[in-house]
């Protein structure tokens, strides 16, 4: 998986984690939908806790806005205490580390995380886009190229500790819904996402429940090499019913 800091891969331009979420905004919304991206970076995990943005010339750039309407994007951010700027020479904008979640006993940022959020609603587009994501991967096949990203992805949700494991566990879903090749269905997912981990953040982390997403995640990525469209379709319902078990177990009714 490729370092973060920075926001710059091998070849020194955006890290390839970050495309997907990261793309040119529409003239009329230019800061609204910036200010929308980078806070799915930030709430995705794509850039973690302690790392740097990229640079303000690779932002602006990828989004095609002005590096005036991106600093007032950055100062809104930290005015929320998202982000922190460090100047110097190794300074830039960087991810600050949020409070602690709700698992720990923070029931006042619990509600405030939960509030508003239609469960329901979101499970069930989830769903719908990840399954079809699943589908098409499997039916269309992959390059070499391809099947190299996706099976990295999994390595390093088997590899990661378990501090880490959600943001792992993110970039694979992301990563097999770019493969699809629809960028909508990308941006949408990165979207649904971002407001299912703040959601997953007000419960904690099982083992066992992991355990069995990794064994969930190894068969839907042999489906999907295997372009059995069908298996993998099943395999991903199954997973996402298994999260949504959890957090309907987990808030409600009690918060909902």
């Amino acid at each position: 998986m490729a370092n973060t800091a920075g926001g710059e891969g091998a070849a020194g331009g955006l890290d390839p984690v970050l495309r997907p979420v990261l793309r040119q905004v529409r003239a009329g919304n230019g800061f609204e939908e910036a200010l929308e991206q980078i806070l799915q970076v930030v709430r995705l995990g794509l850039v973690p806790a302690g790392e740097r943005l990229p640079p303000e010339r690779e932002l602006a750039e990828r989004m095609g806005i002005s590096r005036v309407t991106l600093r007032e994007v950055l100062k809104v951010l930290q005015e929320q205490g998202l982000v922190e700027a460090r100047r110097g020479r190794y300074g830039g904008t960087f991810v600050r580390a949020r409070p602690d979640t709700p698992a720990g006993g923070a029931e006042e940022e619990l509600r405030r995380r939960v509030a508003g959020v239609d469960l329901e609603d979101v499970l069930r587009f989830r769903e719908v886009l990840e399954v079809g994501a699943a589908g098409l991967c499997a039916a269309q096949g992959l390059t070499g190229e391809e099947t190299a990203r996706l099976t990295d992805a999994l390595a390093a949700t088997h590899d990661a500790q378990l501090a880490e494991y959600r943001r792992q566990d993110t970039l694979f879903h992301l990563t097999l819904c770019e493969l699809a090749g629809s960028a909508t269905l990308t941006a949408q997912y990165a979207a649904v996402r971002a407001t299912v981990n703040d959601l997953l953040d007000c419960i904690p982390l099982l083992v066992r429940n992991l355990e069995h997403s990794q064994r969930q995640h190894t068969a839907l990525v042999e489906a999907v090499l295997e372009r059995d469209a069908e298996a993998a379709r099943e395999v991903m319902r199954e997973h996402c019913c298994g999260t949504a078990a959890l957090l309907r177990g987990f808030l409600g009714p009690r918060f909902l």
